[in-house]
């Protein structure tokens, strides 16, 4: 991989920057040999990551500043022989890879990267380690080809420690006419409808839209009493093939009621294991590091039937996750629910989580810690009152300086 520090931005790679309220939105235009572009990226992005001190783990946000280059080693691509990517670098070492793959319909981010720089004290102050570390993860950003991505909503992958929240995103590969298609894919979470709709059958009609996920209060016990609560609403959104080959997206919102729950308590590892009719296994399986005191949403495993599938049988997992993360003995909040991308094909909307792993004391929540997103929100109201409280102030102020100067103008007789 192409070193991220001190690189410096390719004559046929364009970066134009504009400044938001949060962080700063770029558009970056990747353009081949000939001046033609093949990859547009519009979007701002925050950085959450936990590291190292020597005095403990210790969690930093930062922006995708608006100083960041695309780098040389960014490519278009050469047919059969290696896939798009655009990878731009920033501060002192870091750096965010979008790698693109496309099949005969769709184009989709199918692995993300991100390298960063313990070494940045401006970043990671008084980080144990001074090494440069690499995290990854697949993604759900796919678009049909001709079409632009489109998310307002704000999107987060989590790559181990570190979590990316990206915000009002729009993103093209496979460009035919150098520039943005007027028509779109949008994100999932844009709407309660699928990213990309299939062609309707011939016969049957469409299916209705998926119900929203209920919240439902889950309860994990062992020989030792309460290792796991979880307080979730849980929608799932599987990719696959069906019988005559098209693909579909289906999203599936788990039913309570029609839901058995169990698990298991370890000294390291706590599972939650749920069952319907259709979906055979979903577990949920939260490890710890004794080392930083904290537990973490840690695997991901889905056995479900898709009777319309080309292979009814679908399974899916990744124990390589790095979400839902909080002290032992606290507890992980976020109202405005948190979206795991598994693998390429599946991925989770938790809605309104609030979960314990490990050290639940009186079968009740721990002190709570709060993701970024809700953090972030509870900021716009505090702005705007403060702003309203001053704008009162001056006009109070206004007021009383022009009543003292009323009664200044009058003269006793």
């Amino acid at each position: 991989m192409a070193a991220f520090g001190g690189a410096r931005p390719r004559p046929l790679l364009l970066l134009l920057l504009a400044g938001l309220v949060h962080g700063a939105a770029a558009v970056f235009v990747v353009k081949d040999a000939n001046g033609t572009a093949c990859i547009m990226a519009n979007f701002s992005a925050a950085f959450l990551a936990s590291y190292e001190t020597r005095s403990g783990p210790k969690n930093v946000t930062f922006d995708l500043p608006s100083d960041a280059v695309v780098l040389n080693s960014s490519s278009c691509g050469k047919e059969n022989t290696s896939d798009p990517s655009l990878m731009i670098a920033f501060g002192k070492g870091h750096g965010l890879t979008l790698n693109f793959t496309r099949n005969a319909t769709r184009y989709s981010v199918q692995l993300m990267s991100f390298i960063y720089n313990l070494s940045d004290t401006q970043i990671f102050p008084n980080a144990s380690s001074k090494e440069t570390k690499t995290v990854e993860s697949a993604t759900d950003i796919r678009a049909d080809i001709n079409k632009k991505y489109r998310c307002v909503s704000n999107t987060q992958i989590h790559m181990h420690n570190v979590t990316v929240t990206f915000r009002d995103v729009t993103i093209q590969a496979y460009l035919a006419n150098s520039n943005f298609s007027k028509e779109e894919t949008r994100c999932e979470q844009d709407g309660p409808f699928p990213t990309t709709a299939p062609p309707p059958p011939p016969h049957p009609s469409p299916s209705p839209a998926p119900e929203s996920p209920s919240v439902h209060k889950y309860n994990v016990s062992g020989a030792n009493g309460t290792c796991l609560l979880a307080s979730m609403g849980l929608q799932l959104n599987v990719t696959y093939k069906k019988k005559d080959n098209t693909t579909m997206v289906k999203v599936v919102s788990i039913n309570p009621n029609k839901t058995t729950a169990g698990g298991s308590c370890g000294a390291q590892l706590v599972t939650l294991e749920l069952r319907s009719e259709s979906v055979t296994l979903l577990a949920f399986q939260f490890g710890m590091n004794a080392s930083t005191s904290r537990f973490f949403l840690q695997g991901i495993q889905l056995n479900m039937t898709l009777p319309d599938a080309r292979d009814p049988t679908f399974k899916a997992g990744n124990n390589s996750l790095r979400a839902l993360q909080a002290t032992i003995g606290n507890s992980y909040k976020c109202n405005a629910g948190e979206h795991v991308q598994v693998t390429e094909a599946f991925s989770v909307n938790i809605i309104k989580v609030w979960v314990q792993a490990f050290q639940v004391q009186g079968d009740k929540f721990g002190s709570v810690e709060e993701c970024q997103l809700d953090e972030n929100s509870m900021l716009i109201p505090i702005a705007v009152g403060g702003a309203l409280a001053g704008l009162v102030l001056i006009v109070l102020i206004a007021y009383l300086i022009g009543r003292k100067r009323s009664h200044a103008g009058y003269q006793t007789i």
